[in-house]
């Protein structure tokens, strides 16, 4: 006996479910991860590539930096002893170090307020803080090389420091130095882009660096996003070369 097409129809329906159900849809569910980026523009696209591949660079210093301390056979110099600064008479272990990890993280919140301000058009306030921002990731900078300076006048050399083992120096150097020139660049633009908000150039459409589009304060976002990203990295050298 055969069966009538109609009575075929549901089957078929379903047959054609369960197809949607294996790897055609798998294939489907992959594919429209694209959906997630459409709405993403090309700047903040390439700046979320530029921090994923900036991420492997510092893990890779980091790991280096571990294996070092583990495998050397000399004692590590002491972080209380040798990031102290005297004042009053006193050692005063990491303090310098506290303060900086203190600014720079105080500039993610000014930061922040920048990115909200922005989307808002309040440009004065947006662009304030932005100098705000650049102010503080100033001061870590010359605090920085206040350490530097005071660790190469007491003998540290990438070779060489008289608390120990010797690659504390190469290392130190190496690490601490890649990170403040990022947060060096960040200073710089952030300087160019608080100018050009201030100046109302996202307002007016005025053509230039960043601003060819009339109303694109998403730059101020994608310039927090390389803000933050240089704050983390921070957090875990903190946490590396003056907790351990």
């Amino acid at each position: 006996m055969t069966d009538h097409p109609a009575d075929l129809a549901p089957s078929a329906a379903a047959g054609g479910r369960r197809a949607a159900s294996g790897w055609p849809s798998f294939l489907a569910d992959w594919a429209s991860d694209r959906n997630a980026f459409k709405g993403v523009s090309w700047g903040k696209a390439m700046m979320w590539v530029f921090l994923l591949s900036d991420t492997f660079v510092f893990g890779c210093f980091l790991v280096a930096y571990m294996t070092v301390r583990m495998s050397t056979t000399v004692p590590w110099p002491n972080p209380s002893e040798v990031f102290a600064l005297q004042i009053g008479g006193t050692e005063v272990p990491l303090i310098l170090i506290a303060i900086m990890t203190f600014v720079l993280i105080s500039s993610s919140g000014t930061m922040a307020l920048a990115v909200h301000y922005g989307y808002l058009r309040e440009r004065r306030k947006a662009g304030t803080l932005m100098l705000v921002t650049a102010l503080f990731g100033a001061c870590f900078v010359g605090m920085q090389a206040f350490e530097w300076t005071k660790l190469i006048r007491e003998g540290v050399r990438p070779w060489s420091n008289p608390w120990g083992a010797p690659q504390f120096g190469s290392t130190f150097f190496m690490i601490t130095g890649f990170h403040g020139t990022h947060v060096t660049v960040g200073v710089i633009f952030l300087i160019i882009l608080a100018r050009k908000v201030l100046r109302g150039d996202f307002d007016t459409g005025r053509r230039g660096f960043f601003t060819s589009r009339k109303g694109r304060y998403e730059t101020i976002e994608i310039m927090g996003l390389y803000w933050h990203f240089v704050d983390l990295v921070w957090v875990f050298i903190f946490a590396f070369f003056y907790l351990w």
